[in-house]
């Protein structure tokens, strides 16, 4: 069973940064793609960014030029560097993980909240 761990979450003010760790319990290589998703009150859960196993990476549009997603396989380690934030970014972030292109991990999330 592969466990994913979230970190860095927490109150920011707006226009500051905040940079989310996820440390995923097997190796990194495993993994099809690494990303975050997540979810405010009363939304869907939504895809924010996710790195490939190639190294490409995917946005949603609202956070392009203010996000950006890194992995660090030697630690099997995804981070989520948020600079720019808004009160709309105000969430709980969850880690992913794809595995065989079919099998999704979540991590148990971590609470976001950009004060304006």
């Amino acid at each position: 069973q592969v466990q994913l761990v979230e970190s860095g979450g927490g109150l920011v003010q707006a226009g500051g940064s905040l940079r989310l760790s996820c440390a995923a319990s097997a190796s990194a290589f495993r993994f099809n793609s690494m990303g975050w998703y997540r979810q405010a009150p009363g939304k869907q859960r939504e895809l924010v960014a996710d790195i490939h196993s190639d190294g490409s990476t995917n946005y949603v549009d609202s956070v392009k030029g203010r996000f950006t997603i890194s992995r660090d396989n030697a630690k099997n380690t995804v981070f989520l560097q948020m600079n720019s934030l808004q009160p709309e970014d105000t969430a709980v972030y969850y880690c992913n993980a794809v595995l065989n292109r079919l099998i999704h991990y979540w991590g148990q999330g971590t609470q976001v909240t950009v004060s304006s």
